[in-house]
This record gives structure tokens, C-alpha cells and sequence, in this order.
């Protein structure tokens, strides 16, 4: 059967030097190596950023990160959504490789790809009225729909919970009047699991991994688990069906 298959990474954190390390992992080193694999795959139809590019909120971090998707000859189209550590305008300004682009929504084949704002004033996620409105209305009758966004939209139990989604509910009530979603992806949370709503008729909830750092559940703040740099991988079927996976590089 065709399908289409879509790359997702996030959560790179780079500071302005590429030796610069986060709880001791060379995050451009994470970020290159994870880019270098994707482009080795010659078969995306797309991959997508779903935020947190910088840690120290230089204007160098976006540059390097601009420098790594070039370097990595990864040819397909990358799109990506602004984390909490982000700023839009310094996306815009500086993510200027050739296959970068900046489309919110995409349609490929009978797959739209809908990328959601959830970046607020503070760490914590929050997807407004126009975002939520999005989400309701872009429900082809021909096509499926597949929500990225950077911010986790169920608790996943850990220190990360008090930096979610702070409009949950209302988020749930616009998946809930678009029945063409099939799936939302999100970063944020360091870590790749597959989280199903607790209603049966909504759809899931899968978080990617991230290339800097995956985050220890069991400590109250920042720290990494033993883990490598990490991606997901979907294949979206004509038919509807989402096949998915992670995939972690060695530390």
C-alpha cells in the first residue's frame, strides 16, 4: 500500500558555539548525527522540527542549526513550529537552507500535515483561539490530518507536566470536531512514548524523542537518561493507518 513516510525531531537546545553541552552531551554533535542519519533514508516525503532549536537563545544557535541541516545534505522538506525556548522572527530570519520551509500546512498526497502553535508567554503551552479554530476547520472529507506541535497535550507524570499544555480541555474539544485527525506528535517532553486519550474515540497522543537530551522521569528538574539522541519515524498510509516508531542513535 503507499504511504508516505515523515520524519519528526525535536528539542535540539544548541547554544552559540558547537562545543557548547547540555548535562554533558554535545547537543550540535546529537543534532548533526541524528540529521545525517534521516538523510542516509533518500525516501522522506518530510521531516518536522517541532521546536526548542536553542537553549541559550543566541542568535548563533539558529545559525548552527541552519548550518547542520545543510551540512547533512538531508534533502527533503523540513518544516518546523517555534518551542518555548524560541523566538518566531529568529526562526524566520535565520532557517534559510533551501529545503527549509516555513508552511504551517501542508498537503501531501491525501495527508495534510498541521502544525499547531503552542508557544505562550511563559514555558508552559497554550494553543489560542486561531490555533484552536485551525484545527476544527481543516477537516477535509478526502484527506487525513496529522497535528505536530511542540507542547504535550496529556500528562506524562513528571517534572515536565508543570511546562504543558495549559489549555487541555479546550485543546481535546477541537481534536474532538475534526474527524479527519488521525494522530498529534509533540516534542518537549525529551522522551518517545505512545500515549492513547483516555477517551477511545480521540485520537493518540505520540511524543518524539529529543536529539539533545532525554529527560531522567525520576529527577525533579533537568537530567539525562543514559539514552542517545533519538527520532520518530511515521509512515501514513492512503488508507488512514499511521505505522510508528522510534529510533535512538548511541551515546
Amino acid at each position: 500500500m503507499n504511504h508516505l513516510t515523515i520524519a519528526q525531531f525535536s528539542d535540539c537546545h544548541l547554544f552559540s558555539t558547537k562545543d557548547g553541552m547540555h548535562c554533558g552531551r554535545n547537543v550540535f554533535s546529537n543534532l548533526s548525527r541524528v540529521l545525517a542519519e534521516l538523510a542516509e533514508m533518500k525516501c522522506l516525503d518530510a521531516a518536522v522540527f517541532t521546536g526548542d532549536l536553542t537553549q541559550d537563545h543566541s542568535v548563533a544557535s539558529y545559525q548552527l542549526f541552519n548550518q547542520a541541516v545543510i551540512d547533512s545534505n538531508l534533502n527533503c522538506p523540513i518544516y518546523w513550529l517555534a518551542g518555548n525556548h524560541d523566538e518566531v522572527e529568529l526562526l524566520n530570519e535565520h532557517l534559510i537552507a533551501k529545503n527549509i520551509q516555513p508552511d504551517k500546512n501542508i498537503l501531501i498526497s491525501n495527508w495534510r500535515l498541521l502544525l499547531i502553535d503552542s508557544k505562550s508567554e511563559t514555558p508552559a503551552g497554550l494553543v489560542n483561539k486561531k490555533q484552536l479554530d485551525r484545527i476544527r476547520r481543516q477537516n477535509g472529507k478526502d484527506e487525513y490530518t496529522l497535528i505536530l506541535m511542540h507542547h504535550h497535550a496529556i500528562d506524562v507524570d513528571y517534572f515536565i507536566d508543570k511546562h504543558g499544555l495549559k489549555n487541555q480541555t479546550e485543546f481535546w474539544q477541537a481534536i474532538s470536531q475534526n474527524s479527519s485527525i488521525k494522530a498529534i506528535c509533540c516534542g518537549h517532553i525529551h522522551r518517545g512514548l505512545n500515549i492513547a486519550a483516555e477517551n477511545q474515540d480521540l485520537p493518540p497522543l505520540y511524543t518524539c524523542p529529543a536529539t539533545s537530551i532525554q529527560f531522567d522521569p525520576e529527577i525533579e528538574t533537568v537530567a539525562a537518561l543514559n539514552i542517545g539522541p533519538g527520532y520518530r519515524m511515521l509512515k501514513l498510509f492512503a488508507n488512514g493507518n499511521i505505522e510508528t516508531s522510534i529510533n535512538h542513535l548511541s551515546e
